[in-house]
């Protein structure tokens, strides 16, 4: 089934019956399918709740207006003069910044941890990149930088499609977040009847019952109730850090663009 109207949306992301599609328990320590296994994203009820709970624990000692100033600062370090044509070497920043600020000295396995997460296709270079972090740092943090890695360089790269000179950084990424989000689609598990059930994320934060001229991007239209970071029983954890990462960056970005 197919979902594409916002109150529809909600509904099931409000419902405990609809659960993410359950993943194989079987993968060895250490491997892709064996972290897909034991983290928040993924799981259910109680176990989900508990893996949760640590993740937020971690995420409650940090800071999104210092993630904010380390990501405009690590910006600006690695682009220089390349920053005003918004095609320096920023990627990698978002993800570097929040491993500095989980202690994870190393962030260079994430990007081929991260490659399968989601989908769930491991390979030999996904296994030992996983492996890899896990041997840095708890499981918390590697959910954390997984989780966000692609997520958060996918919305810098939509905002800055839409970005002009003296916009505010803020406010362009949460219109990017309604209008062009970064994931297309949720899915979820009818426990009832065991049909899969896709949402339409670009759809559902383009619902005129909902925002008026819904396809129009206006980065002045203000906070909006988009279902990009979720909402219900399960959302995201960590909007204010996500965000707080991207518009560092888009901080140095656009500066660059006004010299």
């Amino acid at each position: 089934m197919l979902i594409t109207h916002h109150a529809e949306a909600r509904a099931v992301l409000s419902d405990g019956r609809y659960v993410p599609p359950p993943v194989p328990q079987d993968g060895e320590p250490g491997t892709l399918a064996w972290l897909r296994a034991h983290v928040s994203r993924f799981s259910t009820g109680e176990t989900h709740a508990e893996r949760r709970r640590l993740v937020v624990e971690r995420l409650s000692a940090l800071d999104p207006a210092e993630l904010r100033t380390a990501a405009r600062a690590a910006t600006l370090d690695r682009c220089g003069d390349r920053c005003g044509d918004r095609d320096g070497d920023w990627r990698g920043v978002p993800t570097a910044v929040l491993g500095a600020a989980l202690g994870v000295p190393d962030t260079s396995a994430v990007p081929a941890a991260a490659s399968g997460y989601l989908s769930g296709e491991g390979s030999p270079q996904a296994d030992a990149a996983v492996a890899e972090l896990l041997g840095l740092t708890d499981l918390p943090a590697v959910t954390l930088l997984l989780q966000g890695h692609a997520a958060t360089e996918a919305l810098i790269e939509n905002a800055l499609t839409h970005a002009v000179p003296g916009d505010d950084p803020e406010a362009v990424l949460r219109e990017t977040l309604r209008q062009d989000p970064p994931l297309k689609a949720s899915r979820r598990l009818d426990t009832r009847t065991g049909e899969e059930v896709t949402i339409d994320l670009v759809a559902a934060n383009r619902d005129p019952e909902v925002f008026a001229d819904p396809d129009r991007f206006d980065a002045s239209r203000g906070p909006a109730p988009h279902l990009t970071f979720g909402d219900g029983l399960r959302p995201c954890p960590a909007p204010a850090h996500a965000l707080a990462l991207a518009a560092g960056v888009l901080d140095a970005l656009l500066e660059g663009t006004r010299r």
